[in-house]
């Protein structure tokens, strides 16, 4: 398979776009300048380290390795879910609901690709098991984000109007119901719209790359589906998990909205 190499006069070329982008911003008073500068020069560090511990994992081929890379993917996603928050849970919630939600359904989501369609040899494979993993956490993580930023925030918003639905009778779960759907439906929102649009608007970057890297079209076509699939299904298993158990953080046993657990 052939493909083209890049160097590091292509790819500095290619960082006069992020310049050219740092002075319109400059011009036009943005003020996103220096952020945009600090968030490019933080990709290409991350991308090389990257780099450099993927094309050592490849030669090692341990599932302690794997997993011990597996689950800092894992944490430093959920690090950026807490970052996304507007208010977070307090305590251990804050951080541990979306971490856990996160291992639990990108975790079976992997295991499930690997095992039953892709199939390598042996199924932990980091050639295979940790990009496949980093793209169904990094869409796991927004779908979690979202769903949990809407729903404390439609709480906080409509507190008069579930604790109204608790005094006429309603459980905590009947009372939350309209919120956690419409939680559901917002984090579900960015997978579906890129289900809708990929193909004919836009071709995903791993099916990019295949083609680019020599793969026929068709088999990156085809790897693209299953990928979209397992994201969805992760960014749907995730989500759920979450919003339910934030909404159940967000009230109590004896029926009342707790807004105190709130930061």
């Amino acid at each position: 398979m052939s493909y083209i190499r890049l160097d590091l006069f292509d790819i500095l070329i290619a960082g006069v776009l992020v310049l050219m982008n740092g002075a319109l911003s400059v011009a036009l008073g943005l003020g996103i300048a220096r952020k945009m500068l600090v968030a490019a020069i933080r990709m290409v560090v991350q991308l090389l380290l990257v780099g450099m511990v993927l094309t050592w994992l490849f030669a090692t081929v341990s599932p302690w390795l794997t997993m011990a890379i597996a689950f800092a993917m894992v944490l430093f996603a959920g690090r950026e879910i807490m970052a996304r928050q507007d208010r977070r849970l307090t305590g251990w919630w804050g951080y541990g609901l979306g971490t856990g939600c996160m291992f639990l359904a990108a975790g079976v989501v992997t295991v499930f690709g690997l095992t039953t369609q892709l199939r390598p040899d042996p199924w932990y494979d980091p050639r295979y098991a940790i990009p496949l993993l980093g793209m169904v956490l990094g869409n796991t993580m927004t779908g979690i984000a979202l769903g949990l930023n809407t729903l404390s925030g439609a709480v906080r918003l409509r507190r008069s109007a579930i604790e109204a639905r608790l005094a006429l009778g309603d459980d905590r779960r009947q009372a939350m119901a309209p919120l956690v759907r419409q939680a559901l439906s917002t984090a579900m929102t960015p997978v579906v719209n890129s289900m809708a649009a990929t193909g004919l608007v836009s071709l995903p970057g791993m099916m990019t790359g295949q083609i680019l890297g020599g793969v026929e079209p068709v088999e990156a076509v085809k790897y693209q589906i299953l990928v979209m699939f397992l994201i969805a299904g992760g960014s749907g298993l995730g989500a759920v998990v979450a919003v339910l158990g934030g909404a159940r953080r967000l009230t109590d046993g004896r029926h009342r909205v707790r807004l105190d657990r709130l930061e």
